[in-house]
């Protein structure tokens, strides 16, 4: 849910009129902070207690940040003005989406098996 959250809130920073490239920059990145800070809490606490096989952990991890990590790399790209910027939004964006299909894949599908 987090990582649709997270389309919804860069979509809507995006769309403010008017607004510096710096200001832009500037709510990117703290909303990437607080969706990553979040995100990687719950994850911890979220782990298994049991011994899962090593590639079941890094999926899920990698699932979790396929959103975040472009999302920050956009950020401070824009703020620095070189780099691709909205470019690597648009990949989180579009990560965002992926991984929260898989996610509801998962949870509709394979569980059921």
């Amino acid at each position: 849910m987090l990582s649709l959250l997270i389309v919804v809130v860069v979509s809507i920073v995006g769309l403010i009129p008017g607004q510096s490239e710096t200001a832009l920059g500037i709510e990117l990145l703290a909303s990437a902070l607080v969706f990553g800070v979040t995100i990687a809490i719950l994850s911890v606490e979220s782990l298994p207690q049991g011994s899962e096989p090593a590639y079941w952990l890094w999926s899920r991890m990698f699932v979790r940040a396929i959103a975040v990590v472009p999302l920050v790399v956009g950020a401070i790209s824009v703020l620095a003005e070189a780099g691709g910027g909205l470019y690597w939004i648009a990949g989180a964006i579009i990560g965002a989406i992926i991984g929260s299909v898989a996610n509801a894949w998962v949870l509709l599908v394979e569980i059921q098996r």
